[in-house]
Parts: C-alpha cells; structure tokens; sequence
C-alpha cells in the first residue's frame, strides 16, 4: 500500500469512528456508571479504614489487587457491550476502527500502568502512583479527540487537570507526604477522579436527549 493509500484509508478508518461516536458514548456510559460505582465503594471502604487507623495498614499487593479487579470488572462490561453493539450491526469486533483507537490510548496506558504499578509494588507509594495513572488515563482520552465524542475530550481534560492539582497539593505539603500510611490520599484521589467522575459521565450520557457534535475534521 503507498502512502497515500494509506492516508486515504486513515481518513476513511477516522470518519467512520467519528460517524459512530455518539454510538459508542452511548454504550460507554454503562461501563462508566459500573466502573464508578465500584471505584467509589472501594476507596470509601480504603479511606474508612485509613480514618479509622486500622491496623495492620493495607499492604501493596492487596491495594493493587483491588484496584486491577475493579480495572478488569469495568473492561470486561466495556468490551462485551462493545461486542455486542458489533454483532448487531453486523461488523466485525475487532476493526479497523478499534485498532486505531487501541493504537491511540495504548502509549498513555501502558505508562501509567509500568509506572503506577511499579510505584505501588516497589516503593509502596501509593498515592504517586493513584495521580500518575489519573493523569495518564486523561492523556489516553485526549488521544481519541480527532474521533471521540467531545464528553470524552472534557473528561480528559477534567482527569488531567485534577490529577495535576492533586499533585502539586500533595507535592506541596509535608504533612499529607509524610503520613504513615497514603492508603487515606491515594483512596480519595481515585474516588473523586474514576468513581465520582465516572458515575457523573455516565448519568450526563444516559440524560442526554440528543448526539453530541461530531469533532472537527
């Protein structure tokens, strides 16, 4: 294939993932709603136990294993949603539209992921790792833009600019750095961040009575 073919066929790819963005907005915000809920009763369960000083504090595997499950109930409803939603219309799951934007939020993805983990497993930071992986998961919905719905592009940007002020609040402060334990300020920065935000992107979808505006070619 020559390049232009290529680019021709990128466009094509493109312009059908904007035709059908309002689509998948649309099937997101179950998954959304599931994810947030579940984000939110785990990190109040986590700040409950921090607020009440329990004892042992909770260890690095168990932070991690509770956060990947969460992970994995939301991406397995996210994909068969997706795949129903492809069996009814014919097409295949994997297409090339899904690729470009598996392409698209992979490098974000996969960063957060190595480091957060690594943050958690090695150094039991919990609370880096809880901002990195908010930031990193606003620069994956930014990288869809040229094709997402815009709720997905405002929430990015909603994730990015809290998971940054979060950090410089607790960059900034000694005390909340220096604390025993951070299980209490990793839990409420995920809590806010993909349960609170998650459930409010989901109730504002499910609402909305009509398509969002395509993206801007």
């Amino acid at each position: 294939m020559s390049t232009q073919q290529a680019a021709l066929e990128n466009l094509r790819v493109i312009r059908s993932l904007m035709e059908k963005a309002h689509i998948y907005r649309a099937i997101s915000a179950p998954a959304a709603l599931v994810g947030g809920v579940l984000t939110t009763v785990v990190s109040s369960v986590f700040l409950w136990r921090s607020f009440l000083k329990w004892s042992p504090t909770i260890s690095a595997s168990s932070f991690l294993i509770a956060w990947l499950g969460v992970l994995a109930v939301t991406t397995i409803l996210n994909v068969l949603l997706l795949s129903q939603d492809a069996r009814r219309r014919g097409q295949s799951f994997v297409s090339e539209g899904m690729k470009m934007a598996v392409r698209s939020i992979a490098p974000a993805m996969v960063v957060g992921g190595v480091l957060g983990i690594g943050l958690v497993i090695y150094l039991e930071n919990f609370t880096l790792a809880t901002l990195i992986w908010i930031v990193c998961y606003g620069l994956a919905l930014l990288s869809t833009a040229s094709f997402s719905p815009r709720s997905l592009t405002r929430l990015g940007w909603l994730f990015i600019i809290t998971g940054l002020v979060l950090f410089w609040i607790w960059a900034s402060n000694g005390d909340i750095r220096l604390l025993p334990s951070d299980e209490g300020p990793a839990s409420f920065a995920m809590g806010l961040t993909f349960g609170i935000f998650h459930i409010g992107y989901g109730i504002a979808v499910l609402f909305s009575k009509k398509p969002e505006p395509l993206p801007a070619e």
